[in-house]
């Protein structure tokens, strides 16, 4: 070994293997958490905050009237929706329900009976009203791509509770994938352990991951012995190239997997009350349901972040907000409350963060011409809602004026959200940081402003 490769051997080798084994071992929280996991679910598309959680009795009576800033083709929103606008009132109806009194359309039924454990937020705001950016604002905290997911964050800041089965994973619905894919669950700048793994609702979760049945035990254990010595030579070698150390974990972690990914989303193995509860048996709710239903057995047995995405821009309603909420509803209610009943019945929902949003709301209004009326986007408001891990049932945060067209109390940036998150699972948001570019890098940027509303 020449003086060259003792150094790279020196800070980047051996000590920095050390180094990664204790801080792997000091995965520790900033506080004590609420949550020891998060189930994230991403209603892609931006579901109308008026037509769910926060009813606007006054569009019944503006209902097909030109709204005033309109009538010069002017919005406050230039060069976005700049045309003559007319007011669209909710075709769905409201009513209070359980001991909290909440309102909930009759959009969403099954979700409604849970209300005592949904702390409602009704004034989130985002930078960006254009789909591709709205999201990457909601999975990353940033318009823009390249940056580590929430995800990823928090996989960083707590690590693994189980070994042999990813930290994150992301469930999307393969029938359209969220804008840019795995870079919405991906780690960014972080190392590329944290990137998330994803899984598909199918018999087989993860794409040739079991070994062919006529191949004996002994010898795949064989290979692996033999690869690991191989890609520990080509290691050494190459001290300088952080990127090996997570491959060559990745390869171990698929191997671990093959024993225990089988046993975990065994859905067969379920009772048939909880297949009909989380609607395996309709072909309407059968992917969401089953994906929900992962989600519940994989964070049972120890991932720390779950993320389960309707298609992408599946919510979008420009035209015909009825139709189109009808059936996005009628794909994700059922099992959302099958999924927040199954954690509380099994004593999980206390420790098991659920979060459900979209990327931004819509407005209480549509373009003059529309025939059948729809609603576009509104980075000004949405309804989005946590339960369970320390999150507190029943609660209303923030108010929107009488429209629903933006929020005017108790206002909270998608950074506060991530920041509230981060929060219930013991980590503070100004202190995970990851040095970058130049300079430390946060989920928050500059700092989220924590919710407190809701934290019990």
């Amino acid at each position: 070994m020449n003086r060259r490769q003792w150094i790279y051997q020196s800070a980047f080798g051996l000590g920095s293997a050390a180094l990664g084994q204790l801080l792997a071992a000091d995965k520790r929280p900033h506080h004590q958490a609420k949550a020891d996991a998060c189930i994230f679910l991403g209603m892609l598309g931006g579901v109308s905050q008026i037509d769910t959680f926060d009813p606007k009795p006054k569009l019944i009576e503006l209902n097909g009237k030109i709204m005033d800033w309109s009538k010069e083709k002017k919005t406050d929103q230039p060069n976005l929706f700049a045309k003559p606008r007319k007011f669209v009132a909710s075709p769905f109806t409201f009513k209070k329900y359980g001991q909290s009194g909440r309102e909930v359309s009759n959009l969403l039924p099954h979700t409604a009976q849970c209300v005592d454990d949904l702390a409602i937020v009704r004034s989130v705001q985002s930078d960006n009203g254009n789909h591709p950016a709205a999201v990457f604002q909601m999975n990353t905290g940033f318009i823009i791509p390249g940056n580590p997911s929430v995800g990823a964050w928090v996989t960083y800041g707590l690590g693994t509770a189980n070994k042999n089965l990813p930290a994150f994973v992301a469930m999307p619905d393969f029938r359209s994938i969220p804008f840019s894919g795995a870079q919405q669950w991906g780690s960014g700048y972080l190392p590329a352990e944290f990137q998330g793994t994803v899984l598909r609702a199918a018999s087989e979760p993860i794409r040739d991951l079991a070994s062919p049945s006529n191949v004996d035990p002994k010898l795949i254990e064989a290979e692996r012995v033999a690869l690991r010595g191989i890609n520990s030579a080509f290691q050494q070698e190459r001290p300088d190239n952080p990127d090996l150390q997570a491959r060559i974990d990745s390869y171990e972690l698929a191997y671990r997997m093959q024993l225990e990914v089988p046993r975990v989303l065994s859905i067969d193995s379920e009772p048939d009350a909880v297949k009909e509860a989380y609607g395996l048996n309709d072909p309407i709710t059968a992917s969401f349901g089953r994906r929900c239903l992962m989600a519940r057995k994989l964070v049972e047995a120890g991932v720390r972040f779950v993320e389960v995405f309707t298609p992408s821009q599946s919510w979008d309603a420009h035209g015909d907000i009825k139709k189109n909420h009808e059936k996005n509803a009628g794909e994700t209610d059922k099992p959302i409350a099958a999924l927040l009943n199954d954690l509380k019945q099994r004593g999980m929902l206390s420790k098991t963060l659920v979060v459900c949003m979209g990327e931004f709301g819509r407005t209480p209004d549509t373009p003059g011409e529309q025939e059948i009326p729809g609603r576009d986007h509104n980075t000004r408001c949405q309804s989005m809602w946590f339960a369970g891990g320390g999150a507190q049932g029943g609660s209303i945060i923030g108010t929107t004026d009488d429209i629903g067209h933006k929020a005017v109390e108790d206002i909270y940036h998608m950074h506060d959200v991530h920041a509230t998150i981060l929060h219930l699972m013991g980590l503070n948001d100004m202190r995970l940081t990851y040095y970058f570019a130049g300079r430390n890098r946060r989920l928050t940027d500059l700092g989220g402003r924590l919710i407190k509303q809701i934290l019990s």
